[in-house]
């Protein structure tokens, strides 16, 4: 099949009659397919079963330092948990503070101490006029919706195959000083399932802001989600990158064991320079005495180590590689050659990145939801779901069994296809008018 832009109109429409066909064909089978959210697989969460058994009522309840983790205290975490979590984070254990299951929840702390009291001594952002945050986009919705919630002004920055548009960001971030923060997901970015180069950690290490209490949001979410034992992503370290460039207090870096473990009942931290860390106990001494150290004790005992945790996520990348190279397959053998869409074919994370005919992203996913399989709402990867081209779709291949995956991933190439051809059409219409 040669690109559909070549078609002639008569061609074009004889292919639209021919895709509706099929399309009220999947209709017909009455499909309830859910691919809106990268959660993990019931056989993933099986995995970790086994966590559920390394402690019981006979079980000793000290840790290390000789802590009974059943009782009060321990505010940054118990030893033996901020080792095993400062090694997958590639920070030294006491540059880390451990939090209960969520990293978002952390963020949304961070967000909101800087609100409410400020930055380091600087000037709480409710007092200020305006406060303004760079969102790489597409990026996450969750991590712009936090900001939003604040009444903070999101400004999209684009994402390029190497990390954020840097020649942007450094300017934005030298020129005002209400720029407080940019959200960041550095390795397997959700969705693009892009990686940070080198160059483009050390040029977030030697940002200038005018702000003095700017801070890079540095969400390592898929840190060692990895798809492949040997063609793998890895990037710099920022906290070291920062410190090496003079700003070592720049960056906040947050990380969770939620798709390592089990997404409800992991562990969260938040590494950071000692002089951030401090500044956030002053109010983290205020909200908690200590976090589950029963969970963290549990997490320890059953990988052991970042060897057992490292073993631990080729056992998930048995399960997830399968279902990213079906997609990858799926849409290559569909909509291959045919010009009206292109995507990314990550090492890893949980997300593929789909870009269709400008104006047509919104069309599809809702013929793809008229059909039977939700998908991630088009626009959802920019602030405010607003997307100025309209062609962004995230499409998440863990959650669904393999089977019901394949049928999806057919309905979506059957509902690009259908929806480019419209579009060609209206557009062909319209130069006919004009």
């Amino acid at each position: 099949m040669k690109p559909y832009a070549e078609l002639t109109k008569e061609e074009l429409l004889a292919l639209r009659n021919q895709l509706r066909a099929e399309y009220k064909r999947m209709q017909a089978k009455n499909l309830t397919l859910n691919m809106s959210r990268g959660n993990p697989c019931t056989e993933q969460l099986d995995l970790s079963m086994g966590m559920m058994d390394v402690m019981s009522s006979s079980s000793d309840m000290t840790c290390e330092d000789g802590t009974d983790c059943r009782n009060y205290g321990v505010l940054c975490g118990i030893p033996e948990a901020q080792e095993l979590m400062g090694d997958m984070m590639e920070v030294p254990y006491d540059h880390l503070i451990l939090y209960g299951n969520s990293s978002l929840n952390v963020m949304y702390d961070t967000i909101s101490r800087s609100y409410s009291h400020g930055v380091m001594g600087n000037t709480p952002w409710c007092k200020l006029d305006k406060v303004k945050f760079l969102c790489v986009v597409p990026g996450y919705d969750r991590h712009f919706a936090i900001t939003e919630y604040f009444g903070i002004e999101n400004i999209p920055v684009p994402m390029l195959e190497d990390g954020p548009d840097m020649d942007l960001v450094e300017k934005l971030v030298a020129e005002d000083e209400a720029i407080k923060g940019i959200w960041c997901v550095p390795k397997y970015s959700n969705p693009s399932g892009n990686s940070y180069s080198d160059e483009t950690v050390r040029r977030m290490a030697r940002l200038k802001p005018a702000a003095k209490d700017f801070r890079l949001y540095w969400d390592n979410a898929y840190s060692i989600h990895h798809l492949y034992d040997h063609d793998q992503d890895n990037i710099l370290e920022i906290l070291a990158e920062c410190k090496r460039a003079g700003n070592p207090d720049l960056a906040y870096k947050f990380a969770s064991t939620s798709k390592i473990s089990f997404p409800g009942s992991g562990v969260a931290a938040l590494a950071a320079s000692l002089n951030n860390l401090e500044d956030i106990k002053k109010q983290l001494k205020i909200q908690t005495i200590g976090h589950d150290k029963v969970n963290q004790l549990r997490h320890v005992r059953f990988f052991k180590d970042i060897h057992g945790m490292v073993e631990h996520m080729r056992k998930h990348a048995n399960i997830l590689r399968p279902k990213f190279e079906l997609v990858e397959n799926t849409l290559e053998e569909e909509l291959g050659g045919l010009e009206i869409g292109t995507w990314t074919k990550p090492k890893g994370g949980y997300f593929i990145c789909f870009w269709s005919i400008p104006g047509c992203a919104k069309k599809i996913v809702s013929y793809c939801a008229k059909a039977g399989v939700i998908m991630t709402p088009a626009g959802a990867t920019y602030p405010g779901g607003k997307e100025p081209q309209d062609s962004t779709i995230r499409i998440a291949p863990s959650f669904p069994p393999i089977e019901d995956l394949g049928i999806a991933v057919k309905l979506f190439a059957l509902c690009v296809k259908l929806v480019s051809v419209e579009h060609i059409l209206e557009e062909m219409e319209k130069t006919e008018k004009a």
